[in-house]
């Protein structure tokens, strides 16, 4: 049993990096996170209408280096990839999660309506496939709905993240009616702050849902000591 379980995070764009690595030092200081990027995926994924036999085999690759360096987990921090994600997952014998399954768990249990606003457009069908899914084993009445932020990721790419966070908050100033919002990409979740700002609906990010399930899981499987929770 160690205390710091080594978590592979697999990036395929740099704008994802930051938000998680500030959601592990928040809530889990003692894991030994450790980056992969490989910044060809996002262009590539984003040239194709659907994920290729070739994108599918990448991830699998990546996911193999990850467990072949000792690492107890692994995270992919790119939400555009879920059913290679999956198929990897199956190729190793621990934990492999995709961006934002924790994040969909969490807004489920809430019930209801969810709204997911997200930036990058090729990722949003699969998304939305693995929130149905998700909602198929616990709770089929769950609906949710996606809301395009245009110019929001370009503007972070370019490193202006005031005019990215005020895009997605507009946007979320807009939603009604809603239970639960959900920030699709670990690059939006710099915006939750003005999003919660804009908005008297709860707010949900992945890095900080994944984060947490991945203690637990970790947790669950004895591979962390019992020490303090710092996340809920």
């Amino acid at each position: 049993m160690t205390a710091t379980p080594r978590i592979t995070l697999i990036h395929a764009t740099t704008i994802a990096m930051e938000p998680i690595t500030h959601s592990f030092k928040a809530a889990w200081p003692e894991a030994d996170a450790v980056n992969i990027l490989e910044d060809s995926l996002s262009p590539d994924r984003a040239k194709v209408s659907e994920l290729t036999d070739e994108l599918v085999a990448r991830i699998a690759a990546l996911t193999a280096y990850a467990r072949s360096i000792g690492s107890a987990a692994v995270l992919f921090t790119c939400s555009a990839f879920g059913r290679a994600i999956a198929h990897a997952a199956k190729q190793v014998d621990i934990p492999v999660l995709k961006p934002n399954e924790a994040m969909f768990e969490q807004a489920i249990r809430r019930g209801g309506r969810t709204a997911m606003l997200y930036t990058f457009a090729p990722a949003k069908d699969s998304m939305e496939q693995e929130f149905r899914e998700e909602a198929d084993r616990t709770d089929p009445s769950a609906m949710i709905t996606s809301f395009f932020v245009p110019g929001a990721i370009d503007a972070v790419r370019a490193g202006d993240v005031e005019t990215h966070n005020r895009l997605i908050a507009a946007e979320a100033a807009k939603l009604k009616d809603f239970d639960a919002i959900t920030l699709a990409h670990f690059s939006m979740a710099r915006a939750r702050k003005a999003v919660e700002a804009a908005t008297n609906i709860p707010v949900l990010t992945s890095p900080d849902a994944a984060v947490a399930k991945l203690r637990i899981l970790l947790e669950k499987n004895n591979l962390i000591g019992d020490t303090e929770r710092v996340c809920a």
